[in-house]
C-alpha cells in the first residue's frame, strides 16, 4: 500500500515534471544541433547532423502536442536552453566535427539514463511510457552514430563529455523542478 505524506507529489505532478522535462530536453537538443549546423552544415557530418536534428525536432513536436494537451506548462528556462543549447553545439562544433559528436555521446549517454528512469515509473501512463521508449531509442541510435563518426577521437574526448554530461544532467534537474 502506497501512502502519500504531507509535501509528497500527486501521480498527476510526477507525471507534469516528466513532460515539462522531457520537452525542455528534446528543446535543448534541437538548439544545439542548430549551433552545430550554423557552423558545420557544408562539412561531411553537416548530412547526419541534420539527420538527428530532424528526429529531435519529431520528439519536440510530439512532447509539445502532450503538454497541451494535458496543460502542461514549460519550464521558464526555456529561453535560457536557447541560448545555451545553441551556444554549447556552435562551440563543440568550432572545435571540430569529432567534438561534436562528443557532445552528442554527452547528451545522449544522460538522456538514455534519464528516459530508462521514467521508463521503470510510468507503470499506468501508457501513451507517456510508449513515446518515451521510442525516443529512448532514437536517442541510443544518435548515441552510437556520434561514436561510429569519430566521437572518441575529439581532442580531450573524456574531460568534454563529462562536463556536457554534467551540464544535461543540471539541466534535466532544473527544468524538472522550476
Amino acid at each position: 500500500m502506497n501512502k502519500c505524506l504531507p509535501g509528497d507529489m500527486s501521480e498527476e505532478e510526477k507525471i507534469h515534471r516528466m513532460i515539462r522535462v522531457n520537452h525542455a530536453g528534446e528543446y535543448g537538443a534541437k538548439r544545439i544541433y542548430a549551433g552545430q549546423l550554423a557552423v558545420l552544415r557544408k562539412h561531411p557530418a553537416g548530412k547526419i547532423i541534420q539527420e538527428m536534428a530532424d528526429q529531435e525536432q519529431e520528439h519536440l513536436d510530439g512532447f509539445s502536442r502532450m503538454m497541451a494537451q494535458r496543460r502542461v506548462r514549460p519550464t521558464v528556462l526555456m529561453p535560457l536552453w536557447h541560448v545555451a543549447g545553441f551556444a554549447m553545439g556552435a562551440v563543440t562544433a568550432l572545435l571540430g566535427e569529432k567534438a561534436a559528436m562528443a557532445c552528442t555521446v554527452a547528451v545522449e549517454s544522460v538522456i538514455d539514463e534519464h528516459y530508462a528512469k521514467q521508463e521503470g515509473a510510468l507503470a499506468h501512463d501508457h501513451e507517456l511510457k510508449s513515446m518515451v521508449q521510442a525516443y529512448r531509442a532514437d536517442e541510443k541510435a544518435h548515441h552510437d552514430t556520434a561514436l561510429d563518426h569519430g566521437a572518441e577521437s575529439s581532442p580531450f574526448y573524456a574531460l568534454l563529455t563529462h562536463i556536457i554530461g554534467e551540464q544535461t544532467k543540471l539541466a534535466i534537474w532544473l527544468s524538472t523542478r522550476i
